[in-house]
């Protein structure tokens, strides 16, 4: 048998304080610090504790060089168990499985850190709402109480006097535009979303408008947002709710066809599926179209391999698409919203991702307005939503 290390695997020294009262009554500060090593190897996406001859014989090990077992000076029972977990790999058919993990996630190309990264801060049933509760951080109040003082809003560098001022140019639509473009946390779930103004969005914002084909196999798109290399990795999966002519269900719209391809149901009903997606963010669980943001990793890191800026032009991506997804709905009468506070491992369950090659970034989405804010959204220039009389 052949074994090698995987390809990405970074350790972290971890220290785990629990109050001790014994500890306490002794003399000592009632503080009990354990410390362990963790491997963190992100073609796994789990933690692995590690001792250390564990440690040590994954630091004699090549990622590269297969060696054959039996040439390794090292405990047989420690090597078992490190192939257990796929922190080493072998050619043996029966560690296949680990094998291809580790292999799909070289061939993948992802800069060793960013890889990491992604891996590691990936959730799964998190809800974000009783996490505030339980931190008392509910509101802007409570999080200054509990926080603190915030970072100052807006940075100055120079003295009054020494500031050029700039002149107000006159607003035009496209500043109302942008007046009216606010974060969306109350939708109306008995109205649905008109066939041609739920086309016009996604049009705009998500489908192709043209393309180069440079070969037969090789196409470059041009969308409505730039994108890191004009590669363009980020599919648009759909959760739609409420608009005419669309059965409600999970989807993935196809760029240059400009149509939607049908997925499986989930296995809830649809509402309870986008909050736990949402992490419970209820006010946004009515949204009539819920759009995941999914970058296909393995076509930017075709171009960018194992380039450190990589990841960093995909999640700007999120961004154009967001911005423009605003822009597009507020023009159509509509409200819009993104969060990152998303259940990813979830999401690539249920929409058939697998992470290595393709993740889940953020949820974005859109729909009509409710006629009553019953979440508070920050509208300071009530552009959106007008206040009572008196």
């Amino acid at each position: 048998m052949r074994i090698r290390r995987c390809g990405v695997v970074y350790f972290e020294p971890r220290e785990q304080v629990e109050f001790d009262l014994s500890l306490l009554l002794t003399g000592g500060d009632g503080l009990n610090r354990e410390r362990r090593w963790l491997a963190l190897a992100p073609h796994l996406g789990q933690e692995v504790e590690v001792d250390g001859d564990e440690r040590e014989l994954l630091g004699v090990l090549s990622p590269g060089q297969w060696v054959d077992a039996d040439s390794i000076e090292a405990d047989a029972d420690t090597l078992a168990r490190l192939l257990r977990e796929g922190l080493v790999v072998s050619d043996a058919p029966e560690h296949a499985d680990m094998r291809e993990r580790d292999e799909s996630l070289r061939r993948t190309y992802w800069h060793p850190l960013a890889a990491t990264l992604h891996a590691f801060t990936r959730w799964s049933g998190v809800d974000t709402v009783q996490n505030q509760k339980d931190s008392g951080t509910e509101t802007a109040v409570a999080m200054r109480q509990v926080l603190g003082a915030p970072p100052v809003e807006a940075v100055r560098r120079a003295d009054d006097d020494a500031r050029v001022r700039l002149p107000r140019i006159a607003p035009t639509s496209f500043d109302d535009l942008l007046a009216r473009r606010a974060t969306c946390r109350n939708f109306d779930a008995s109205r649905t979303l008109p066939f041609d103004t739920f086309a016009q969005v996604l049009q705009r914002v998500f489908a192709a408008q043209a393309e180069v084909r440079v070969t037969d196999d090789t196409v470059f798109l041009k969308k409505n947002v730039p994108s890191g290399g004009g590669l363009h990795p980020m599919e648009c999966y759909l959760i739609v709710q409420h608009v005419d002519g669309v059965a409600p269900g999970l989807y993935h719209y196809q760029s240059q066809e400009h149509a939607l391809e049908p997925l499986p149901a989930p296995a809830k009903p649809l509402r309870d599926f986008v909050m736990d997606m949402v992490a419970q963010q209820h006010w946004f669980a009515d949204a009539h179209v819920v759009v995941l943001l999914s970058p296909r990793f393995d076509r930017t890191f075709w171009k960018y391999r194992h380039h450190a800026k990589g990841y960093r032009v995909i999640a700007l991506e999120g961004g154009h698409l967001s911005q423009t997804l605003y822009l597009a709905a507020t023009d159509a009468g509509l409200g819009a919203f993104i969060t990152g506070a998303i259940n990813e491992v979830e999401l690539e369950q249920a929409f058939g991702l697998d992470p290595i090659h393709q993740g889940a970034l953020a949820i974005c989405g859109f729909g009509w307005r409710g006629p009553v804010m019953e979440t508070a959204e920050l509208d300071p220039a009530e552009r959106v939503w007008q206040r009572a009389d008196g």
